[in-house]
């Protein structure tokens, strides 16, 4: 399963984030411009965090933020959100997190395996300085499309 198109709306960079928090929320508001998402979504992705602790924080400096699918996802997302200054998720190895990117995938079928691709994406170690560099949306479908 490839990964889903990334729309300039679904990427921010340069952003800047108070906490774990506000950078969900970044990257959920992305998903929503994008058309992937509708508000809520972004809650469900803090409250899994909250649930879980930070799981999503998959590599050091990168978190996959994500929720099940459901009512709030409208078709497959993929957003990326760079931050100015990173913050911590409370991961012990891999904070403080850089790039934010958050998944929606709207049906259950899909979601371990757009995870899995997503990981596998990140298998080259620049891969996330690279995207926290960034300095545009294409730079960052440039890198993606590269490394998939």
């Amino acid at each position: 399963m490839a990964l889903p198109a990334v729309p300039d709306a679904a990427i921010v960079l340069g952003a800047d984030a108070a906490d774990w928090r506000a950078a969900v929320e970044l990257a959920g508001a992305a998903l929503t411009a994008s058309g992937a998402t509708t508000a809520d979504y972004a809650h469900e992705m803090i409250r899994m965090i909250e649930e879980h602790g930070p799981y999503v924080v998959i590599a050091p400096g990168l978190a996959l933020a994500h929720a099940r699918p459901g009512p709030a996802v409208l078709h497959d997302g993929l957003a990326i959100v760079t931050l100015a200054t990173p913050v911590p998720f409370g991961n012990a190895h891999n904070d403080p997190v850089r790039v934010v990117l958050g998944l929606a995938v709207a049906s259950p079928d899909h979601h371990l395996s757009l995870v899995a691709e997503i990981a596998n994406v990140f298998n080259d170690s620049d891969a996330i300085s690279r995207l926290a560099a960034a300095a545009s949306a294409d730079g960052v479908r440039e890198i993606l499309g590269a490394i998939a």
